[in-house]
């Protein structure tokens, strides 16, 4: 009994010292090095801020895992996850079946309409007809880039892709192009800026949830099944407990999470 004991003692020691050896375990999160400001970006010191910055860092502690944030660029940010360079995509990703095919998902973490932006004296809509002859910017390696080559390839003047919103913002704000499409929050922080003025919502594209998605998920490594129901656990309690709403409100006006 005495030698059966110790063994059930030695086996729950072992236990104990594997499971504390998980919790340490670093996660990197891969988040995009390009900024996407109100959600991520970088001071002059290199120290990244922004709503999504902060809703990793509650997720993280509450399930409760050590996460170093990586910055990758997007057009390479799926590659870096598959081959195990980072662990978790953490840049506003969109939930789309081509996307599924290659990685997993957790649950969405908000959701934002498509919007198109533009000059305040320009008159023009959010359709294919409303934006012809124009010239419309999108970013590259998005939903975006996906969406305007479908839907408004044959009606405006020309598409020109960026690798940044930022770059497009400014070329927005010089009048380089005409017209800009992207997701309504992230549109939102351009259009209260300074620069920004300039510009006002021209209306939400028609919807295509087989390009636009599902919402904004974390992306993580097929089969990586206890690490997406960690995070999906994670994100039920934080918009339980209240973290959720707090760091939304310092960014948001009103709830950026859906339905």
């Amino acid at each position: 009994m005495r030698a059966f004991s110790k063994t059930i003692a030695f086996m729950m020691s072992l236990w104990l010292l594997c499971t504390a050896t998980a919790l340490a375990q670093t996660v990197k999160v891969g988040i995009a090095a390009e900024p996407y400001p109100p959600f991520a970006s970088s001071d002059a010191s290199g120290k990244w801020g922004g709503w999504e910055i902060e809703f990793m860092e509650a997720l993280c502690a509450e399930a409760k895992i050590d996460c170093v944030l990586t910055p990758v660029a997007w057009d390479g940010i799926i590659p870096a996850l598959t081959t195990g360079k980072i662990d978790i995509i953490a840049a506003s990703m969109s939930i789309t079946e081509d996307r599924k095919k290659l990685i997993d998902f957790s649950e969405p973490y908000y959701r934002s309409p498509v919007r198109i932006v533009g000059p305040k004296n320009r008159q023009m809509e959010a359709t294919a007809a409303g934006l012809k002859g124009l010239v419309l910017g999108v970013q590259a390696a998005t939903t975006h880039e996906d969406y305007v080559h479908k839907h408004f390839a044959d009606s405006v003047a020309e598409i020109k892709i960026y690798q940044t919103q930022d770059e497009a913002q400014q070329d927005l704000v010089s009048g380089r192009i005409d017209a800009l499409q992207a997701e309504a929050i992230g549109l939102d922080a351009f259009l209260e800026s300074e620069p920004g003025s300039c510009c006002e919502f021209k209306g939400d594209v028609p919807d295509d949830p087989d390009l636009l998605g599902e919402g904004a998920g974390l992306g993580l490594r097929k089969g990586d099944d206890a690490l997406r129901e960690k995070l999906n656990a994670a994100i039920k309690a934080i918009r339980a407990n209240g973290k959720y709403k707090k760091i939304t409100d310092r960014y948001f006006s009103f709830d950026i999470y859906g339905q």
